[in-house]
């Protein structure tokens, strides 16, 4: 009887055979513990780079930004250097408000400035020449003067810069007439100019040159201011410009800080107080202008009464003291006191105003008649 067969049994090759042992999966299985043991790696790295990463990037968006700021600077430099931006394109000011007409109308002395110069008086200084030459270019430009005719835009000659700096100054005064109203950067141009105007004529007069062409320039700058301040409206019907008139007095005010400025300033005004005082004497009360010249007599009076308030002592302390111009200024105010005297039946207020005045002067004035600064008969007049 034969032997009952044996079912067959797996053979090794059979089992190399099955695909759960193929060498393909076993190397993707390779592959995805290599992955996953990467993986915790890579999230510390990218954990720990969310804690540092965000400091770095606000400070590279920070140079960014700063580098596109002084692009922009460079360009707007440019662009006033050139020229060619039009009048309601003019650089911004800082927003911070400008003192330089606080007190004004004020009677008050000035308190005594000392120290030295502060960086932002360095910075301010070059940004106003910048801009009077940009104006001055401007100017060039729509006249279509020959060059010749002009002064060189980048000359440093101080002369020039102080004529160019008067002629900005007197810009400044038009266009608050112009508009009824000072605008927004009246004040820190004003101030700026006023500043730049004074620290040039001090450069200039110690260093004793140009004397002659320095005082047709600030005699042009008074003659200038002083017509502006006493302006009379033309146009019929009531216009206000009282604003306008006292920010051209406090000009007046702050530009005869320095002598050689202040005392032709008073020089000026006593001499056209006697001129108005004439017209005031044969025009008709009921003129349409009668108002204002009354109004400008006032305002006269009040600058002269500021000048020897603030600055008379001072002036007499400098090295420079002009006596001969001194002592023609004190003989004009003299001069416009009898001028008003006359018009004492018209408006007493006159002489009362002047004769404050005269006595101010004439206690400010004491110790330098005895010093030799000023004629002691013209002191005498003073004194009646």
């Amino acid at each position: 009887m034969a032997p009952a067969s044996c079912p067959p049994t797996a053979t090794p090759l059979a089992a190399s055979s099955s695909p759960i042992d193929s060498p393909s999966l076993k190397a993707a299985i390779a592959m995805a513990l290599i992955q996953y043991k990467r993986l915790p790696s890579t999230t510390a790295a990218a954990a720990a780079a969310g804690t540092t990463s965000p400091p770095l990037i606000h400070w590279k968006r920070k140079a960014k930004e700063r580098k596109r700021e002084i692009l922009r600077l460079r360009e707007e430099l440019k662009l006033l250097q050139d020229g060619v931006r039009g009048e309601a394109m003019e650089p911004p000011v800082a927003s911070c408000r400008c003192h330089f007409f606080d007190g004004c109308s004020d009677l008050q002395p000035l308190p005594p400035t000392g120290g030295g110069e502060h960086w932002v008086d360095e910075v301010l200084r070059r940004r106003f020449l910048r801009l009077a030459r940009w104006k001055e270019k401007r100017r060039r430009l729509d006249r279509s003067l020959p060059v010749t005719s002009l002064m060189e835009i980048n000359s440093e000659d101080e002369i020039q810069q102080l004529s160019l700096s008067t002629d900005f100054l007197v810009e400044l005064s038009d266009g608050i007439f112009a508009k009824r109203e000072p605008c927004s950067t009246f004040a820190t141009f004003s101030h700026q100019a006023v500043d730049f105007i004074l620290a040039l004529l001090r450069n200039i007069l110690s260093s004793k040159r140009e004397k002659q062409l320095v005082e047709e320039i600030i005699d042009g700058l008074v003659a200038r201011l002083m017509k502006r301040m006493c302006t009379i409206p033309e146009t019929s019907g009531p216009v206000d410009c009282s604003d306008a008139q006292f920010n051209v007095q406090h000009l007046f005010r702050k530009l005869g800080n320095e002598e050689f400025v202040g005392q032709r300033i008073i020089l000026a005004v006593s001499q056209k107080i006697s001129n108005v005082s004439e017209s005031l004497l044969l025009i008709d009360p009921f003129d349409d202008s009668f108002p204002d010249m009354n109004d400008n007599m006032f305002i006269m009076i009040q600058l002269i009464e500021f000048l020897i308030s603030d600055h008379m002592k001072n002036w007499l302390c400098c090295e420079q003291f002009d006596k001969k111009i001194f002592e023609e200024w004190v003989r004009s105010i003299l001069k416009a006191r009898k001028d008003l005297e006359i018009l004492e039946n018209r408006n007493a207020l006159y002489v009362v105003y002047i004769e404050r005045v005269v006595g101010r002067l004439a206690r400010e004035v004491a110790s330098a008649a005895h010093q030799g600064k000023l004629d002691l008969d013209v002191f005498s007049k003073l004194l009646c």
